[in-house]
């Protein structure tokens, strides 16, 4: 891999990281759990949950417990009772991965402004 493609690389990395999630500084499963996030969509929208700025924070603790605090677009939308039961079951799918815990939200209320710039370049929002 060249210096430019290296770099390339990061400049994506941190374009895909939206720029209020709170995350745990150096855990070892933490790109595990975000890659896991970014499985699952919004059905409305065409982007990933955490691209998509739901995720607000993400907690681990030395036993490979995580605590997801997220939220939805929107109090009405359609899978408000069933994304967090998704976003449980894809992180228990990681090996190694304790308890899972997840806290729909709703303060402070989702805004575009949330989402990474790869979710914002994905809805042609430039």
């Amino acid at each position: 891999m060249s210096a430019t493609e290296a770099t390339d690389d990061i400049d994506l990395e941190l374009e895909a990281e939206p720029p209020a999630t709170e995350l745990p500084t150096g855990h070892p499963k933490l790109r595990e759990v975000k890659d896991a996030l970014r499985e699952i969509f919004d059905p409305e929208i065409p982007v990933n949950i955490y691209e998509l700025g739901l995720i607000y924070k993400i907690d681990i603790d030395v036993e490979n417990n995580v605590a997801i605090r997220m939220t939805l677009t929107a109090p009405a939308c359609p899978v408000a009772g069933e994304m967090p039961g998704q976003v449980k079951e894809a992180l228990e799918a990681i090996e190694g991965v304790g308890n899972v815990e997840v806290e729909l939200v709703w303060d402070p209320p989702w805004n575009p402004g949330l989402m990474a710039e790869t979710a914002k370049l994905q809805l042609g929002m430039f």
